[in-house]
């Protein structure tokens, strides 16, 4: 018998608002570019990728192509999507290093 097997979907597993928000906590707090608009692109794709197109003011194929893990958004457009899944990005310093 033959095992059908299924590509694994973060965005699938984002269902709720606390979820959502300590999946993007622990992205930020790794802190990689490229891994954090990559998972801001799954809580979009989560969220609904054409309700977040329509929300930022971006067209869906360029939050695709910019949200992907090979993407280089600009920084306005981090900033446009993160509002659009209704967060909102806040500076804090950190604790000196001993």
């Amino acid at each position: 018998m033959a095992v059908e097997m299924k590509k694994w979907d973060i965005a699938e597993h984002l269902d709720s608002d606390e979820r959502i928000a300590l999946f993007l906590e622990a992205v930020f707090e790794d802190g990689d570019p490229a891994t954090i608009a990559a998972a801001i692109g799954d809580v979009a794709r989560a969220r609904g990728m054409s309700q977040v197109a329509k929300d930022s003011g971006l067209s869906r194929e360029n939050l695709y192509r910019a949200l992907s893990e090979d993407g280089n958004p600009e920084f306005a457009t981090i900033v446009k999507v993160i509002r659009a899944i209704g967060y909102d990005l806040t500076i804090v310093r950190t604790p000196e290093k001993a």
